[in-house]
């Protein structure tokens, strides 16, 4: 079945689902790999390096997976979901903390986490419209580990950008399936990023958007800590890469027609362009990861600094867009009770390496997308060459 998700073998409580996914997409591969990242064109972001893979699963324990749901050009979505370790995430908790930058948007199980500050499930970003049928498709995941036969009660956590450009969105096409596909499929390793999972219908900046991961390795002398980033993005601004205006270099930027329009004719209506990026309307969901020894508190501070990264990329933050920080520690809530967590004048590095990260995984997001057409029209891919002598003649590259 060309275009959709497939799965080879059913769920079945209190066993590991056991799925094959397999798509074929006529606009736009989803492979990662047929186009370079930020830092494979130069694109060197901050001053502290990365981890190994450059991604949120630097962090160890960290899973990642993707079910991407495609049929025809109408449908064009999918889940992505961020697990904290490889066990039963009920039972063995760990410190979170969410903040919000702006709240259009659907975050289920919030103020659960802030009152606790602790994550003890998935964490799942699928599209808007999706949000409740991937909800009740985690509790299915949950209920049904071994120990968790007799809870009576699970906080969810499920995020999401709006896809309807590319996606019929009214139709909800998310099922029970695709988000236990994206639970089984999660691993450690490499992160498949674009225009996968729930990044397959974002756009950003008038581009195709995406998932993007990043990571910083702090230093032995600062404590040696990993911290570890995922994007969803679809959101809007003026795209700016390390300084240099990319997206007024090349046309397509938040106000552009509006701009334009009160030199020459300050009276005329005025009516966005197809691809002028003049719509910033739209989301972000941010995921950070790291194994310092961080509780709530600190999490959400070292969550507020992803905000500075996500600034840095040109983002307006505007009325329409939902911009949201999840963030948390892989220690155990058990263990940081039995040992004292980071203290305050030891966690400034890992501010640093949030907002780098973050930067990066933006970039990633946009560079590793793929074109891909949709319901309502064609998201193109960020242009690579025009880009990159761009940022060559900002002194961003120097080859």
């Amino acid at each position: 079945m060309v275009g959709e998700t497939m799965v080879g073998r059913n769920f079945h409580p209190g066993r590991a689902l056991l799925v094959v996914v397999a798509a074929s997409f006529p606009w736009g591969s989803s492979v990662a790999q047929d186009r370079p990242s930020a830092r494979a064109l130069g694109v060197t972001v901050g001053v502290l390096a990365p981890g190994s893979l450059n991604a949120i699963t630097d962090v160890a324990g960290v899973r990642v997976g993707h079910a991407t749901v495609t049929r025809g050009d109408s449908i064009n979505t999918g889940v992505t979901v961020v697990l904290p370790h490889g066990g039963n995430v009920f039972r063995d908790k760990v410190p979170a903390a969410v903040v919000v930058g702006n709240g259009f948007g659907k975050l289920v199980g919030f103020t659960q986490v802030q009152e606790l500050g602790e994550l003890e499930s998935p964490i799942v970003l699928t599209c808007t419209l999706c949000v409740s049928r991937a909800a009740d498709a985690t509790l299915t995941y949950l209920l049904s580990l071994p120990g968790n036969e007799s809870v009576r009660s699970i906080n969810v956590v499920v995020g999401e950008t709006n896809d309807g450009f590319l996606n019929d969105i009214r139709r909800r096409p998310i099922t029970e399936r695709d988000v236990l596909t994206a639970i089984a499929e999660a691993r450690e390793g490499p992160v498949e990023q674009g225009s996968v999972g729930a990044g397959r219908g974002t756009m950003a900046f008038g581009w195709k958007g995406g998932i993007g991961t990043s990571s910083r390795k702090l230093p032995a002398s600062l404590g040696g800590w990993t911290v570890g980033v995922l994007v969803q993005s679809n959101y809007g601004g003026v795209l700016t890469i390390r300084g240099a205006p990319v997206g007024q270099e090349l046309g397509r930027y938040y106000l552009r027609d509006r701009i334009s329009f009160a030199r020459d004719r300050p009276t005329s209506p005025v009516i966005a362009g197809e691809g002028s990026g003049a719509a910033a309307d739209g989301s972000i969901m941010i995921v950070v990861a790291t194994d310092a020894p961080l509780e709530h508190r600190n999490l959400e501070r070292l969550a507020r600094r992803a905000l500075a990264g996500l600034a840095r990329t040109g983002s307006a933050m505007t009325n329409g867009s939902g911009d949201y920080v999840i963030a948390f520690s892989t220690v155990p809530v058990a263990r940081l009770a039995a040992a004292p967590p980071l203290g305050n004048e030891a966690v400034s590095p890992l501010f640093e390496a949030v907002i780098e990260a973050t930067e990066e995984a933006i970039y990633n997001s946009l560079f590793l997308a793929t074109t891909v057409r949709g319901m309502n029209g064609t998201a193109t891919a960020l242009p690579v060459d025009s880009t990159v002598q761009i940022l060559e003649r900002y002194g961003v590259i120097r080859r």
